[in-house]
């Protein structure tokens, strides 16, 4: 099992820019699919985007495709979120997991290992 650590959430004005990080610890991060989820007040945690353990095969939510781009870097065991046009709707707590897959996939039972969260907020 990897240990996730999510950064880089904070304050923005609608139509602003993001990026969020998580590292895993360990040398076994190259061996999991990556994904980004989110859980907003009084609503349920929601798929974001994935990507595989190559970083060639990308998933995104419909909500954030074309804002929102996943990547990653194995040397230096992090994915990454980029969030771009931000929206007030956007706003949620951001939670990075970490799937035993090779290809991304969208539904949260699948990933086993969870960050803590980061939270994101997106002013009008």
């Amino acid at each position: 099992q990897v240990q996730l650590v999510e950064s880089g959430g904070g304050l923005v004005q609608a139509g602003g820019s993001l990026r969020l990080s998580c590292v895993a610890s360990g040398r076994t991060f190259s061996s999991y699919a990556m994904g980004w989820f989110r859980q907003a007040p009084g609503k349920e945690r929601e798929f974001v985007a994935a990507i595989s353990r190559s970083g060639l095969t990308r998933d995104y939510a419909d909500s954030v495709r074309g804002r929102f781009s996943i990547s990653r870097d194995n040397d230096k065991n992090t994915v990454y979120l980029q969030m771009n046009r931000l929206k007030p709707e956007d706003t949620a707590n951001y939670y990075c997991a970490a799937d035993e897959a090779i290809l991304p996939r969208s539904t949260e039972r699948w990933y086993d290992c969870w960050g803590q969260g980061t939270q994101v907020t997106v002013s009008s």
